[in-house]
């Protein structure tokens, strides 16, 4: 009998339940020496959040000045409240509740930690964490829901943004660029829910991914080469795939001679150039008013002699002012957008252009498309949790109502895993020459045929 039958039968599954309620039990009838610190520990924040109230909050105070003032309050606490501690745990506990207090609570730790890539708050008692591209549950907790939405007020406060009813999800970021984003009740059932993808504190360079295997350097040279040729490129690929890690690093390429326009929801990008506007979309005010939207700012953009516009990510009708420019000498232009498969991005698109309301015929969409876009980078998280390119794509034209797509490079999943379980294939050549290839060499820009696998006697060579 296999396990899962035996699994199956009655008996066991009565004792596994058995079992599993008994440890319960036993871990809930006893209390360790950190869960009556922790007990400690919030009694002192509720007592400390009630005493003070808005207080926290003055935007007259300095730094130092509320860190002093809640320092004398904790102090009043510990000599007129019941607090069984000693001088130690005490110094411990100033610092731990002023910590929560001022700065990010539970997660500030999180925050400092670089093994950490992502945190993620289901609620002020679950908070999970991202290590090396696993998920992994935390023993850390908010006090409650309002100690988690005073931390969700400070951070998005710092950016000019608000979540309350009447707006209850918000886009912001970290002073480091890191990602956030919140959404509070009526819509978080089950309390506030907080995501942070946080960035390195040291951007990536093209070595870094090429020694975390998502590109290797016969890729990156490539990559470099249609940049500077000036080859309009789309990143595509899942959430937490790396589309805006590899949309910096690729922004590196672009000469510093020449103008850039960056266009973004929430600004991450960290562009080295000198001479780049960055602009950040922004929503509307309590009273409805005031939005500006990505589309907005593509619009603007144009007129502001950019000789490429970046857009971190086209979501929806701004897609059509971006291929526009894109056609309308603004060649080289970088955008990522949400997608399973180069194919997927071209047809998510086709659908966004159509939402900007033009009614405008499929196959006409559809040469815009494929003029505009010269090339399509997918990246993929794999399930060992590794981020790669997995495929790098030539948009070649339109043949009838259908846009041509010819893979120049691909993952070889074939190669199978490690005795760890990492997929130890990597990306190569198919043997197929980019459309694009005349805009290379008229860039003064001359690749080996050997980058494409293709031997010198024009014979595709093995891989």
């Amino acid at each position: 009998m296999s396990l899962k039958d035996r699994l199956g039968q009655p008996q066991h599954v009565e004792s596994i339940t058995s079992l599993r309620a008994s440890n319960s039990s036993a871990l809930r009838s006893a209390p360790t020496a950190t869960d009556a610190i922790r007990s400690v520990r919030e009694r002192a924040q509720e007592s400390l959040f009630a005493r003070l109230g808005a207080r926290l909050y003055d935007p007259t105070l300095t730094a130092d000045q509320l860190h002093t003032m809640v320092t004398a309050e904790l102090q009043w606490l510990f000599e007129n409240g019941d607090l069984p501690l000693s001088e130690t745990e005490r110094s411990q506990l100033v610092e731990s509740v002023t910590q929560d207090v001022m700065g990010y609570g539970p997660i500030e730790s999180m925050l400092a930690d670089p093994a950490i890539t992502e945190i993620m708050v289901n609620g002020n008692e679950n908070i999970f964490v991202e290590r090396s591209g696993q998920l992994e549950p935390t023993m850390s907790r908010f006090v409650s829901d309002e100690h988690l939405r005073r931390v969700i007020d400070r951070i998005v406060s710092a950016v000019g943004r608000r979540i309350d009813e009447s707006s209850p999800m918000v886009d912001a970021r970290l002073p480091d660029g890191s990602r956030v984003n919140a959404i509070v009740p009526p819509l978080a059932v089950d309390g506030p829910s907080l995501t942070i993808r946080k960035f390195s504190q040291r951007p990536f360079s093209v070595d870094d991914l090429i020694g975390f295997g998502t590109l290797t350097p016969r890729i990156a040279d490539f990559i470099e080469a249609c940049v500077e040729a000036k080859v309009s490129i789309l990143v595509s690929g899942g959430t937490g795939s790396g589309k805006t890690t590899l949309l910096n690093v690729v922004s590196d390429y672009i000469p510093s001679t020449e103008r850039l326009v960056s266009i973004e929801d929430s600004v991450e990008l960290r562009l080295k150039q000198s001479n780049i506007v960055r602009l950040e979309s922004r929503p509307a005010n309590i009273e409805g008013e005031g939005e500006v939207t990505i589309r907005h700012l593509v619009r603007n953009a144009l007129r502001m002699r950019p000789d490429r516009i970046i857009v971190g990510e086209v979501r929806g009708s701004e897609a059509l002012d971006m291929l526009q420019a894109m056609n309308t000498g603004h060649e080289g232009s970088l955008t990522t957008l949400h997608a399973n498969s180069p194919r997927d991005a071209l047809s998510r698109l086709e659908t966004m252009v159509l939402m900007a309301g033009m009614e405008l015929p499929l196959t006409a969409v559809r040469e815009q498309i494929a003029s505009a876009v010269d090339l399509l980078v997918h990246t993929m998280r794999l399930s060992d949790g590794s981020r790669r390119v997995i495929s790098i794509t030539d948009v070649s034209g339109m043949e009838g109502d259908i846009i041509q797509l010819n893979d120049l490079f691909a993952f070889d999943f074939g190669a199978g895993r490690d005795d760890e379980g990492r997929y130890q294939g990597s990306i190569h050549p198919t043997g197929l020459r980019p459309s694009f290839t005349e805009k290379l060499e008229n860039a003064g820009i001359h690749l080996p045929m050997e980058v494409f696998g293709i031997q010198a006697n024009g014979k595709r060579r093995s891989s």
